[in-house]
């Protein structure tokens, strides 16, 4: 990141305060593609797409490098299952059934990919079915996802090795229009269900066959999107509140027992998430203390973590973490044992921002 792309995103986030940045931009009425790796900066990503939060397609030339895409594949663009059962036949991996579904989502079991692949290639052979039902073999996506969004709201990527997906997005905010009458998102935004105007309020949809398709995916956090992070744990957290309230009274510690579920439906409670923010900050704080002498104050150009970026980290992380320490919920868990305390670290932190705005 350079120190122009710095001011912007800060100057970003000051005009968002006290707004989450995907409530108030607007919704793009298309999506970008980016055809020429070439000419497409990190900065033109950052201000363009991670600011805004929203989605764009990368052409197949930002991947022509990748050595999955010589090896995993057969010259006429399928799955090469040599390669894959030679390499990694042995390797257990987690297989889900799309043909069912339990509690908004499918039950899983493992299995050796070259079980797995063996399945595959009866699948397609019996006209792309089977006895077993349609499985899918957890983050190279066969088939379709059950509606969802990403994990604590993050980012991510996803890259076509081969073949061919439809991907339906909803602005922020409209998924609400899909809930039904208990408050759940649907399994299957496509299912006919959908169309009846007592139980939902959505449009019809498309739906495509998708091909055979290995694809690549990953999910990150950064300083764009930490307090869309921030905001579903604590909307995760009342969820839990709400399900549990009618023992608020009698049952001792119950927001302990409410943090201890959160955990346990989200993978993250909040004193996790605080641990989370300090380990990035203190990274951030190192990397400030070692890289910011001369000739650094214009940013890193090439494709590592800079100290305009560092900087830019530390002022989103330090204004999540006031809304941290100042939530009523985080406030009555023990941050005695914490190191550092949450407290001190915020000090730290916003003195490091005011002290790097010239940086």
């Amino acid at each position: 990141m350079d120190r122009e792309t710095r001011l912007f995103a800060e100057s970003h986030f000051r005009g968002l305060r006290g707004c989450l940045p995907c409530r108030v931009c607007p919704t793009p009425d298309h999506v970008d593609f980016i055809e020429k790796p070439d000419s497409f900066s990190y900065a033109d990503f950052f201000k363009g797409y991670l600011l805004p939060n929203v989605p764009c397609v990368f052409s197949s030339a930002f991947t022509e490098g990748w050595g999955s895409r010589r090896r995993w594949v057969t010259p006429s663009g399928k799955p090469d299952f040599d390669y894959l059962l030679q390499n990694y036949g042995d390797v257990v991996v987690p297989v889900a059934n799309c043909g069912v579904q339990e509690y908004n989502s499918n039950p899983k079991e493992h299995m050796p990919l070259r079980d797995y692949i063996s399945y595959w290639k009866e699948f397609i052979q019996q006209d792309y079915s089977s006895s077993r039902g349609c499985l899918y073999l957890k983050d190279w996506h066969l088939c379709r996802s059950p509606f969802h969004a990403d994990i604590f709201r993050s980012f991510s990527w996803s890259v076509n090795i081969c073949g061919r997906k439809k991907w339906f997005f909803f602005p922020p905010g409209q998924e609400e229009a899909l809930r039904d009458c208990h408050g759940s998102l649907p399994y299957d935004v496509t299912a006919s269900t959908l169309l009846d105007s007592r139980q939902h309020c959505s449009p019809p949809l498309e739906v495509t066959q998708e091909e055979d398709t290995i694809s690549i995916n990953h999910n990150w956090v950064n300083g764009c999107n930490l307090a869309n992070m921030w905001h579903f744990l604590q909307q995760e957290l009342q969820t839990v509140q709400r399900e549990v309230s009618e023992w608020r009274d009698t049952m001792p510690d119950w927001h302990h027992h409410c943090q201890v579920i959160m955990k346990s439906c989200s993978g993250i409670n909040f004193e996790e998430f605080y641990h989370f923010l300090k380990v990035i900050a203190e990274r951030r704080l190192l990397l400030l203390a070692t890289e910011t002498g001369p000739g650094e104050r214009e940013g890193n150009k090439g494709t590592g973590l800079g100290p305009q970026q560092a900087a830019f980290d530390i002022s989103r992380i330090a204004e999540v973490l006031a809304s941290v320490v100042a939530h009523p919920d985080f406030e009555k868990l023990d941050t005695s044992v914490f190191s550092p305390r949450p407290e001190d670290l915020l000090q730290q932190l916003e003195e490091l921002v005011a002290a790097t705005a010239s940086l």
